[in-house]
């Protein structure tokens, strides 16, 4: 027994140092304090020196010169120290943006408590709202996955899509859902119509491409516009859609969600996957769900123009002369020129947007 006593000392000084050394490192290893997190979905290359995806001219020109290892998500984190901002890119649709939101949120390395959320992506443009290289901020967001669907050969002569809200026998049967069933998700009206009024007098690149490509659509005043920032509502579905008969389709669903308070004018995949987290993080106390933001940039037309079909205007945008949409370039310096005003802003007022959030 006397042999043993040492042994035994021994081993419980080892136990009782391994169990203390987690929690004097937690101790000791204070947060990374976050005050903006700007949100990308994808990056064509590296984070810079290449051709540029959504992520790329913030690790730059902001600059984000800190990487952050992030192994539990699609791509290492950048970091500004000087102005506590994070970028992330979450690999594109819903599911992916969904669980890299959900990654970082419960990442111990961060203090999120204040942050405020902010996408910067490219997007789909309805020409009968904008014109591409526009940058639009959105009030509402509007899921375009979660339905019934019937195989439109298969549907009844009257309707216009065999899409179905769940639980419906038809479309757009009144009233819509809420709760669980829900497709819409209304972002912080006030904080929405600040950022569009610090940015809506900018003055957005334009050049002869998109000019003669928004000249292509004659029966769409709007859509010949140059580029500006505005306001409307964006609908994500992880379908990449395109065409006439489907631009009619997102106008009436996002309409439907809304109780006719939201207009369609932007279409991408990841938005609303990016709001769930946020929302489920904010139930758990890790994230303030008003703060969050979306502003998309029109890359590309979500219709054809008179005189093509559907398909050649998709393939013309995917796999045309120039291998991208016609505005791809445009739109990502309208995406960048447009949330750096706002990030910078909310950066050098944070003693007063740390705990009051501005327009509320």
């Amino acid at each position: 027994m006397r042999k043993l006593f040492p042994l035994f000392l021994l081993l419980f000084a080892t136990l009782t140092t391994s169990a203390q050394t987690p929690a004097s490192k937690s101790k000791v290893a204070k947060p990374i304090p976050v005050r903006v997190v700007i949100i990308t979905m994808f990056e064509r290359g590296e984070d810079t020196g290449d051709t540029p995806g959504e992520f790329q001219y913030w690790v730059e020109r902001l600059p984000l010169k800190e990487t952050i290892a992030f192994p539990q998500g699609y791509r290492n984190l950048r970091y500004n120290p000087e102005k506590q901002v994070l970028g992330i890119c979450t690999g594109m649709g819903t599911a992916r943006s969904a669980a890299s939101i959900m990654a970082l949120g419960l990442d111990p390395r961060f203090d999120l408590s204040h942050a405020y959320w902010m996408v910067a992506g490219i997007a789909g443009i309805d020409p009968a709202d904008g014109s591409t290289g526009s940058a639009v901020w959105s009030e509402w967001l509007v899921d375009g996955d979660l339905a019934h669907e019937i195989d439109p050969r298969e549907m009844p002569k009257e309707w216009t899509t065999g899409y179905i809200p769940l639980s419906k026998t038809k479309p757009y049967q009144e009233p819509a859902r809420a709760g669980e069933y829900n497709n819409a998700m209304h972002l912080n009206s006030g904080l929405v119509h600040w950022a569009y009024d610090l940015t809506k007098d900018l003055k957005l690149p334009d050049n002869d491409k998109i000019r003669e490509m928004r000249m292509a659509y004659t029966n769409y005043p709007t859509a010949q516009q140059p580029p500006k920032v505005m306001m409307g509502d964006h609908l994500a579905a992880m379908t990449y859609w395109h065409g006439q008969y489907a631009n009619d389709w997102a106008n009436d669903w996002v309409k439907y969600w809304t109780q006719g308070k939201g207009n369609f004018v932007t279409s991408a995949m990841e938005d609303t996957g990016t709001g769930q987290s946020l929302e489920f993080l904010a139930k758990a106390g890790k994230v303030d769900f008003q703060r969050y933001l979306v502003l998309r940039t029109a890359s590309n037309f979500t219709m054809q123009h008179p005189g093509i079909t559907a398909i050649q205007s998709l393939a013309n945008e995917e796999h045309g002369q120039d291998k991208g949409y016609s505005a791809y370039l445009p739109s990502l310096e309208s995406a960048y020129m447009t949330g750096e005003k706002v990030v910078n802003n909310l950066v050098s007022n944070w003693n007063t947007f740390k705990d009051k959030i501005p327009g509320n």
